[in-house]
């Protein structure tokens, strides 16, 4: 009886945790008005508090089996897609009282780390719903709401096909740091966004991923611009805002992709097997970042939703959770250190 108790399905409201980060930063935005200190409550909670509590809550050791119904999970999905628009409205509130000062700076790192989590999370798992869907679409409103519209066809066209090999930017050599990572991954994954709709006839302006490059700066130079030309308000602090936000965003999203291949190299000719991502059961990790660090599951079965993944033995394992392993990740020599003993060619 409680073998059976044990194995039961995992609550579903552990993966409400991953609402405090957005409502830490609404709320700091706001009071941000007033004191404009509160504005870190979000860098603070990400980067200080978060990977403590990788390390406090430990790792899941029984696996769980999936739940029947999946309606609290998607419910949940739209919950961060709608709560990270409130969270960039109440960044563009703060920053039409604020200005150009330090703390607008801080905000936008509040913010875009929210958006790491909130918008980019959530449209990867809603990416993988049908074309034209709800939930898709979704997705493609909180893509281009940190300037990465071309993720999800990069993402489910090449990522997950060539994942583990040169022709994917996305997979990381045992060689190169984070920082040379972003270099190299950004424009190689948008330009590689732009190669698949051109082999599908969509060329030039018809390409979906310079039109949508296009629409973000037109969207961030409308915003600088127009309020200022038409004596409303100054909107350049929104407009760079906005850019930081985006960015801190993506360089976070980039960082995920950085640790969940890093290494994990495949033959050219053989397919992907679970041992190709790096996975960890940090119970922090996974209940605020929905599952995303069961990463070997995911591609090994890509239209199944996030409260199905499963843990696979074997598999090799993150020295730390996702939040946890930010700080040493900073620090390539550190990192490389710390896991290259756990790359399976360097296994005793």
């Amino acid at each position: 009886m409680r073998d059976e108790v044990a194995l039961g399905p995992e609550p579903w409201p552990v993966h409400l945790l991953g609402l405090i980060t957005p409502i830490l930063v609404i709320l700091g935005n706001l009071l941000g008005i007033e004191e404009p200190m509160f504005v870190a409550m979000g860098v603070v909670f990400v980067w200080g508090v978060c990977p403590i509590l990788d390390f406090i809550m430990g790792e899941t050791k029984v696996p769980r089996p999936p739940r029947e119904s999946g309606t609290p999970f998607e419910v949940l999905l739209w919950v961060h897609g709608i709560l990270h628009l409130v969270v960039l409205g109440s960044f563009f509130v703060f920053a039409f009282y604020e200005g150009m000062t330090v703390w607008l700076v801080v905000a936008a790192l509040s913010t875009g780390l929210s958006a790491a989590a909130s918008a980019i999370v959530t449209a990867h798992e809603l990416g993988h719903k049908r074309p034209k869907s709800p939930g898709w679409r979704l997705a493609r409103v909180l893509l281009f709401s940190i300037h990465y519209t071309h993720f999800t066809t990069e993402h489910n066209v090449n990522h997950h096909k060539n994942v583990g090999l040169n022709s994917d930017p996305a997979s990381a050599t045992a060689e190169q740091g984070l920082w040379s990572f972003w270099i190299s991954t950004i424009p190689g994954q948008f330009a590689s966004s732009v190669r698949i709709h051109n082999k599908k006839g969509r060329t030039g302006f018809r390409n979906p991923s310079y039109r949508g490059l296009f629409l973000q700066i037109v969207a961030i130079s409308s915003l600088a611009l127009v309020p200022g030309s038409m004596d409303w308000f100054d909107g350049a602090p929104l407009a760079i805002g906005w850019i930081i936000l985006s960015t801190i965003a993506i360089l976070t999203l980039e960082y995920v992709n950085y640790i969940r291949h890093w290494g994990l190299r495949r033959g050219e000719s053989g397919r992907f097997e679970a041992g190709q991502a790096w996975n960890t059961e940090a119970r922090w990790s996974r209940w605020s970042l929905i599952e995303l660090t069961r990463h070997s599951d995911h591609h090994l079965r890509a239209s199944v939703p996030f409260w199905k993944l499963r843990p696979h033995e074997g598999t090799p394992e993150l020295r730390w959770g996702y939040y946890g392993s930010w700080w040493p990740c900073l620090v390539p020599p550190i990192w490389k250190r710390a896991m290259s003993s756990r790359l399976p060619d360097n296994e005793p």
